[in-house]
């Protein structure tokens, strides 16, 4: 009888074991067929409900991942990509996907860390050496962008996405020859708005700013859905000293790229003009997303900190601008004020010394002809 009893007990446990493994597997073919149903909400419950079970599955982690990208939850799928590999996935699409969750994300030098893996393991893929390309000329890693990009384009010349981004790269780094060749060959391809967006950034680095104004409006007219365009309409016209007219055109291009760098700078200082002090910081918070510890950025914050009368904050992120950019006049400047503000003459006296100092050598460089 004892026998027969624990014969018994024996086949329920393994029943009940049996079912236990049944169920998780059940949980992952639901989620797999609400994912590729078009359900993506319920694909996510269920993968979530399937990792409390088994928690070291990477594959399934990934999925999931790519459920919360596809709802724009980047950070989310962020944490998720990021567990994928840390259990030693070796799927190469996995860091990828998490390279495009940063991308989309606007941590844009984490993406360019992470494709700077993959094209490292895969260096003949070509998305991925655009997007690298694209996430160092947002970063202004103009250098880097010539780098990669020179080679492609010697392969292949016909190629318009490489050679646009790489005419970018020169210019930005006063290549004008070699950037003016590249808009000559788009040029050839016919009236572009790329070659105009080339030939308003020459002519605004070479400070012709109506004539720039002219050409990327030229550019508006043809495409005015190309990144980059308005931020680069806004740059013109703000030196042109049309202010309005600049506001309108970084908002434009915000509304296209909420993470371009020079639209979210520069719209954040004209806000501060206007006494805009929480939106200006919104804007500067993300410039720093993609530019980690830009000192510019930086000295916005500190500037605008310090407009708003937070002069406790102010004092201490100006502090962390010139200790990282010592020669930054103007972050000095500022720091210098409100130290005087704070009733810290000692510390104030300090700065505007190092101003004066400063301005001496910056005097001295411009008799000589130097640029500063």
């Amino acid at each position: 009888m004892a026998r027969r009893i624990c014969f018994v007990l024996g086949l329920c446990c393994f029943a009940l074991l049996a079912v236990a493994q049944e169920a998780p597997e059940k949980i992952l073919q639901q989620a797999i067929a609400m994912h590729q149903s078009g359900d993506v909400e319920g694909a996510i419950r269920e993968y979530r409900e399937y990792l409390k079970l088994r928690p070291n599955s990477p594959d399934v982690r990934s999925n999931l991942g790519a459920a919360l990208a596809h709802t724009g939850r980047y950070a989310e799928a962020i944490v998720e990509y990021q567990a994928a590999i840390k259990t030693g996935a070796k799927d190469p699409r996995i860091r990828m996907n998490l390279a495009l969750a940063y991308y989309k994300g606007g941590q844009i030098s984490d993406a360019a860390r992470e494709l700077s893996a993959v094209h490292a393991a895969d260096p003949g893929n070509q998305q991925v050496i655009l997007l690298l390309a694209d996430c160092w000329l947002r970063q202004a890693e103009n250098a880097k962008v010539i780098g990669l990009l020179t080679p492609l384009d010697r392969q292949d010349p016909g190629n318009l996405a490489v050679a646009y981004m790489l005419g970018m790269a020169l210019l930005r780094t006063k290549q004008v020859q070699q950037g003016q060749e590249i808009i000559d060959r788009i040029m050839r391809n016919g009236n572009t708005p790329e070659a105009h967006l080339l030939l308003g950034m020459a002519k605004l680095e070479a400070m012709e700013y109506q004539a720039a104004i002219g050409d990327l409006k030229k550019a508006v007219e043809l495409n005015p859905n190309l990144p980059d365009l308005y931020s680069y309409l806004g740059q013109a016209e703000m030196s042109s000293g049309d202010m309005q007219s600049a506001r309108e055109a970084f908002e434009k291009e915000l509304q296209q790229n909420p993470n371009d760098f020079e639209s979210n700078l520069r719209l954040a200082v004209l806000l501060k003009q206007d006494g805009d002090y929480d939106r200006a910081q919104q804007l500067l918070a993300r410039a720093l997303r993609v530019r980690p510890g830009n000192a510019a950025v930086l000295y916005q914050v500190g500037a605008v900190q310090l407009a708003a009368g937070d002069l406790a904050h102010a004092c201490a992120t100006l502090e962390q601008v010139v200790k990282q950019s010592p020669d930054f006049l103007e972050a000095h400047v500022s720091l210098a004020q409100g130290y005087y503000r704070m009733r810290r003459k000692e510390d104030g006296d300090r700065e505007r010394a190092i101003v004066q100092k400063l301005k001496a050598e910056q005097d001295k460089k411009q008799e000589r002809g130097e640029a500063h």
